[in-house]
């Protein structure tokens, strides 16, 4: 087994796992502080994360990269952060799938939380005791734009839970998917939803999707929920459809920028809920996300295919 050189951004604790790899990997020190596309001459892998500090990276390709680079794993699920030229020269991998099964039940708690309201509806006195008519998840239909790993997830909690499912995605499958109704269009979609669900990567096709005329066709009361990213949604759209009651409410776990500058409206909207862009979390997320890593490495040792191969041409 070939020993190689691996340049690891994401701390001591990805270090550790890695150093008892059987290939024995030679693993770099990195500098505190040091820019992370200031990668080593010698490293033939990169391990890298977005919040690393990618957004200040240049805009043009550094002199010499990428060096002796020959994979690039990221850390995120989302492109979206790093640099165009990063992702055009050696393969680059990321962690798509990883955060799947904590983003659905995150959008599922919303959901609970909108139709249950057991925030609202608690009481500590009992002069607070009084009859309370709550929702019902069972016979709602929930759309998912985008239907990828995240899209799946979320689909099996829903039918579980007795919802209607439907989903819009850029290739739509060529078979059947059980309890799935695919729509068309954005548009159709947006008519048949109680709850509209974001799951799909930020690119060129996806920037602004959400916006005044696509709100147009929402389903009176749609809730909006958006775990993908921010710029999927023109922000005063949706301000504008939640005052005009087109839309009964919105939760978003993403915003753009993020966080909202101070002030924003958004944030003391009455029908607007906002997280800190913490959906994909968990407590297993680091083990998972090295369980991840590891398998790659050895599948890049064997000459395997890398799971979570970013496709520059569809931008994910």
């Amino acid at each position: 087994m070939s020993r190689v050189t691996i340049a690891n951004y994401l701390g001591a604790a990805l270090s550790d796992r890695l150093s008892g790899h059987a290939s024995q990997p030679r693993l770099l020190p990195i500098p505190a502080n040091r820019p992370p596309w200031e990668v080593p001459a010698e490293a033939e892998i990169l391990i890298t994360s977005p919040s690393l500090g990618w957004k200040d990276a240049p805009s043009q390709r550094p002199d010499g990269w990428p060096r002796a680079l020959k994979w690039i794993q990221l850390s995120s699920t989302g492109i979206d952060t790093f640099p165009t030229w990063l992702l055009e020269g050696p393969m680059v991998t990321c962690s798509r799938g990883l955060s799947a099964v904590p983003i659905a039940e995150y959008v599922m708690a919303a959901i609970l939380e909108n139709e249950k309201r057991l925030s609202e509806n608690q009481i500590r006195d009992a002069a607070q005791w009084r009859p309370q008519v709550l929702g019902l998840v069972a016979g709602k239909t929930i759309g998912l734009f985008g239907f990828g790993t995240i899209g799946q997830e979320i689909a099996r909690r829903a039918r579980a839970f007795g919802m209607t499912v439907m989903a819009h995605r850029r290739v739509m499958p060529h078979e059947s998917v059980a309890d799935v109704t695919f729509q068309p269009t954005l548009t159709a979609l947006l008519a048949a939803a109680d709850y509209l669900v974001l799951a799909a990567p930020l690119t060129s096709a996806t920037l602004r999707i959400i916006n005044a005329d696509t709100l147009r066709h929402a389903k009176p009361g749609m809730h909006l929920i958006n775990v993908a990213r921010g710029p999927l949604v023109d922000h005063q759209a949706l301000l504008a459809a939640l005052d005009d009651h087109l839309l009964s409410g919105a939760t978003l776990d993403v915003t753009d920028p993020e966080p909202l500058p101070p002030g924003h409206p958004l944030y003391t909207h009455p029908a607007v809920r906002i997280t800190p862009h913490v959906s994909y979390s968990s407590e297993k997320h680091f083990d998972r996300l090295a369980d991840m890593i590891v398998a790659n490495l050895d599948h890049y040792l064997a000459g395997r295919p890398l799971t979570g191969l970013v496709d520059m041409t569809v931008g994910y």
